[in-house]
């Protein structure tokens, strides 16, 4: 996975309700500069964040009523963030409404949503921390009958943020007919690919910046799994400027094992055989890239 291609992924956030202009000035720059898919924010800021992303990439996204889902005017709130320029809608669902089994009130809320988006996009914050399984499920196939286009974890403001087994819950309730969000505490880049591969389509950051630039780190801290008992790599003649080969090892879980480092990254021109370099221990997701590295079979 490439940077651009992580970034495309994520909705850059800030839903602090002291957030000021300079910050959502910095917001869409950032977005615009990263490659980021969209800004989330709060309907006060929408209008801004238009004017300043209206010849840009990066959409505007508003939350709806946020962070709580409890009030009855969303279809209103939703009306004015589209007219002021929300490309997508992030729409928190009435939680209490769930949870009392009131389903023909939560769908209500959520299909005067969509239909004020004016065809825009529609995600349905669950609040997942408050939910049972059985209620999750049960708001994503709400959430699927009453017309939203996702179903996102949380809101970042209860008593807590995205899981990968609700993440890979929503995706099972939903299939293909949804997207699946993550959204809350997703602040590194191995959590950020733990959400991708339990399902998310898209992910809700503040520490956005942070995750793209661990990605682009660990293009030149790449290491590759040689052996775990009898395979060690071997450096190889390369004409790439300043290659460097330099074994170590380190403990792994279970077994020790070798490990080697390249310190630079493979000329396009140089013919030596490729091999990743990087991968997710916990969710074998590969980063790709490509440095000067031949391995040799010895017996130890």
């Amino acid at each position: 996975m490439t940077r651009s291609e992580l970034a495309s992924f994520i909705d850059h956030t800030l839903l602090k309700p002291d957030a000021v202009p300079d910050d959502i000035e910095r917001l869409c720059e950032e977005a615009i500069r990263y490659g980021f898919y969209s800004v989330c924010i709060n309907p006060l800021w929408v209008s801004l964040a238009s004017e300043i992303l209206r010849e840009s990439r990066p959409i505007v996204c508003s939350v709806i009523g946020f962070p709580l889902g409890a009030i009855n005017c969303m279809g209103e709130e939703a009306v004015k963030a589209v007219d002021l320029g929300a490309g997508e809608l992030d729409m928190v669902i009435p939680i209490g409404h769930l949870k009392s089994g009131y389903i023909k009130k939560t769908a209500e809320c959520i299909q005067d949503v969509v239909r004020a988006s004016s065809g825009n996009p529609v995600k349905v914050i669950l609040e997942t921390c408050l939910l049972t399984d059985e209620e999750k499920v049960l708001a994503c196939r709400i959430a699927m009958d009453s017309g939203a286009s996702w179903v996102k974890t949380s809101t970042g403001f209860s008593s807590g943020g995205a899981t990968v087994s609700d993440v890979a819950l929503m995706r099972s309730a939903v299939g293909k007919a949804l997207g699946v969000k993550a959204s809350g505490g997703i602040r590194t880049l191995t959590v950020a690919l733990e959400m991708i591969g339990a399902g998310a389509g898209r992910l809700g950051c503040s520490g956005s910046i942070d995750i793209i630039e661990s990605l682009n780190a660990a293009w030149h801290r790449s290491y590759r799994i040689i052996s775990a008992g009898n395979w060690r790599g071997q450096p190889v003649a390369c004409s790439c400027p300043g290659s460097q080969f330099v074994p170590y090892s380190r403990s792994g879980r279970g077994s020790d094992r070798q490990y080697h480092k390249n310190e630079s990254r493979h000329d396009n021109h140089c013919n030596n055989d490729y091999q990743p370099v990087f991968q997710s221990r916990l969710l074998h997701l590969q980063i790709t890239s490509y440095f000067c590295i031949s391995t040799e079979r010895l017996q130890v």
